[in-house]
């Protein structure tokens, strides 16, 4: 077969050689240039070209002739392409990102990016190419900061010298990959994985949630015959962290612990051989998760390490079990309950005052958000990103400070044991309520003016204790202030104040509101007149108004008109006459152009 497409070159190369040679010859006989170049398809440049080639070099100056410039700057230095390959060759399982990221950090001159020493390792037979695999398309998440999530599993496969199998317990920062836990576990019973856990928190600190499959070790939701807490459940209670579970096989949700798994499996444990005894199996790993956190560039953190972004928030902790009386415990067989303290009792004088609020300060992340219990956010303009609030929590409100300003009043109810978990991840014991937040204990002045903050419902309703209040449906999804002051309720959004309501509940109860607090603010102006635009009806019957497209119809096309701005819709005026009327959809209008003109 060789033989046959070398010979075919070969014919294709004489036919070419002689159809020019040909067109050659009846030029130098006398035909036009123009003629000849015409019905040898091709132009008159090429064929002076084949002249003047003919002249110097004779028959053998028709041949083709590379076209590969004589020299190439923008070429790859061969001691850089070497330096690829041997890179490739140490390290197998390193991809072009991170063999462009190595000789980046070790100072190579004229670094390659990614795509170039990719090239490089094609063009040097370093890469086996796969058939492409559509996977599914999951959404990716992770948390804003780090010590907010920890992912934890059990993973099998360190086997040692007389043929048993160990386990591994590991636990990852969501936000940073930075290994928390690593710990070998010769029985994966709950009590080993708790301390292991709570080795990890005096360590490290106490992070706000944990997201754990539904193993035996850390929930008892599956038990027989009764669902029960298992000592998993209890840690997480004890310390205030908020437990999650993922669904029943989707193992995509703890991707991060899963994909450190596949990791740690390639790149150590398929290379090592049995281990002597569980001892030398911990130093081993402990060893390669320490490159891992402090060494291993990760291509999620932008080739940051782990350690580069990960911060603890160590907390003094109380003395747990030893893990050698826990196994000796696991062993023997049940005994008392093993003792779990984290963090360390309060004293005498904090367990007689009352936790009615807590304080704590907090960088809105890149992300807008400031991270509240329960999985909940608060979420804030661009413009506030990292800076640094203050946030008042209590049963039923949460105010956000900045600069000594309130700047957010939320309804948000959350329990004792949610307060407590802000005290031992930082909190303080929180003063009074920020601007003189109404207090449900003392009784309100009749003509003391009280503010709510509301969401209207997909009806146009918000709530008042157990009154719904509908506000109509321009407000729908919307985010109110409610103002009582004496008989009256003031509806303000955006700064304006759209609506003007009898108060539908008496000042006694005003107090008692989700989120009251004393007005400091004047009341918005009401408008004093219609707003009014002036528009150009264009040539298919319609124009723009505050992102409305109106249309009056092809009858008024080229006529200016005037738009008059209500508070449901806008109404068309030609002169004095009103032509047409349209709803207007969404919120209040806050800002349009007058005269475009």
């Amino acid at each position: 077969m060789g033989e046959i497409a070398e010979s075919a070159g070969t014919a294709d190369e004489d036919w070419t050689v002689e159809h020019r040679f040909r067109a050659v010859v009846e030029v130098l006989d006398g035909a036009p240039v123009a003629e000849v170049a015409r019905r040898y398809g091709t132009s008159r440049q090429s064929l002076h070209t084949w002249l003047r080639r003919f002249r110097e070099h004779g028959r053998d100056g028709l041949k083709d002739r590379s076209r590969r410039p004589h020299t190439s700057p923008s070429r790859v230095p061969t001691e850089v392409e070497l330096a690829v390959c041997q890179l490739r060759q140490s390290y197998p399982k390193w991809g072009a990102r991170r063999i462009a990221h190595e000789l980046a950090v070790r100072g190579v001159a004229n670094a390659p990016g990614r795509s170039t020493v990719h090239r490089i390792l094609v063009r040097n037979g370093l890469v086996n190419h796969q058939v492409q695999v559509h996977r599914r398309v999951y959404k990716r998440w992770q948390r804003d900061a780090p010590m907010q999530l920890w992912q934890m599993d059990l993973m099998g496969g360190v086997f040692l010298a007389d043929g048993r199998e160990c386990k591994l317990v590991t636990g990852i920062d969501d936000c940073s990959r930075f290994i928390v836990i690593a710990t070998v576990l010769v029985q994966p019973t709950g009590r080993a994985v708790c301390q292991a856990f709570i080795e990890a928190m005096r360590r490290y600190g106490v992070p706000s949630e944990m997201l754990t499959d539904n193993g035996k070790q850390f929930t008892g939701r599956y038990s027989k015959p009764l669902p029960t807490e298992v000592m998993f459940e209890r840690v997480c209670r004890e310390n205030g962290i908020n437990q999650r579970l993922t669904k029943p096989r989707s193992p995509t949700t703890t991707g991060k612990i899963e994909r450190f798994h596949k990791t740690l499996r390639r790149e150590m444990l398929d290379h090592s051989g049995p281990f002597a005894d569980p001892v030398a199996a911990q130093s081993a790993i402990d060893t390669w998760v320490h490159s891992y956190n402090h060494t291993r560039p990760h291509q999620s953190l932008e080739m940051a390490t782990p350690a580069q972004v990960f911060r603890p928030h160590v907390l003094p902790v109380g003395t747990p079990e030893t893990a050698e009386a826990v196994a000796a415990e696991t062993m023997v067989g049940p005994t008392e309950p093993m003792r779990l303290p984290v963090l360390p009792p309060p004293s005498s004088s904090e367990e007689n005052l009352p936790l009615q609020a807590v304080e704590f300060e907090a960088v809105v992340s890149p992300g807008r958000h400031v991270m509240l219990p329960q999985a909940r956010s608060l979420k804030f303009s661009p413009t506030l990103v990292g800076r640094t609030v203050t946030v008042w929590v209590s049963h039923r409100t949460v105010h956000v400070v900045l600069d000594g300003q309130l700047v957010r009043t939320r309804s948000m109810s959350f329990t004792d044991a949610d307060l407590q978990g802000l005290v031992m991840r930082g909190g303080r014991i929180g003063g009074p309520e920020p601007l003189g937040g109404v207090s449900a204990d003392k009784p309100l002045a009749p003509a003391a003016v009280v503010e709510v903050d509301r969401k209207a419902t997909k009806d146009g309703v918000v709530s008042l204790g157990q009154t719904p209040v509908a506000l109509g449906t321009e407000l729908i999804g919307k985010h109110v202030t409610l103002r009582f002051d004496g008989s009256l309720m003031y509806v303000i959004h955006a700064g304006l104040l759209v609506k003007t309501l009898t108060a539908p509940i008496p000042h006694q109860r005003r107090a008692k509101l989700t989120g009251a607090r004393t007005a400091t603010t004047p009341l918005p102006p009401p408008p004093s007149q219609p707003r009014r635009a002036v528009r150009r009806v264009g040539a298919d019957g319609t124009f723009v108004v505050a992102r409305h497209k109106l249309r009056p119809g092809v009858a008024h096309a080229g006529k200016t008109v005037t738009v008059v701005i209500e508070e449901t819709c806008f109404r068309v005026l030609d002169g004095e006459v009103e032509i047409s009327t349209h709803p207007l959809k969404g919120g209040p209008v806050t800002r349009y152009i007058a005269d475009p003109r």
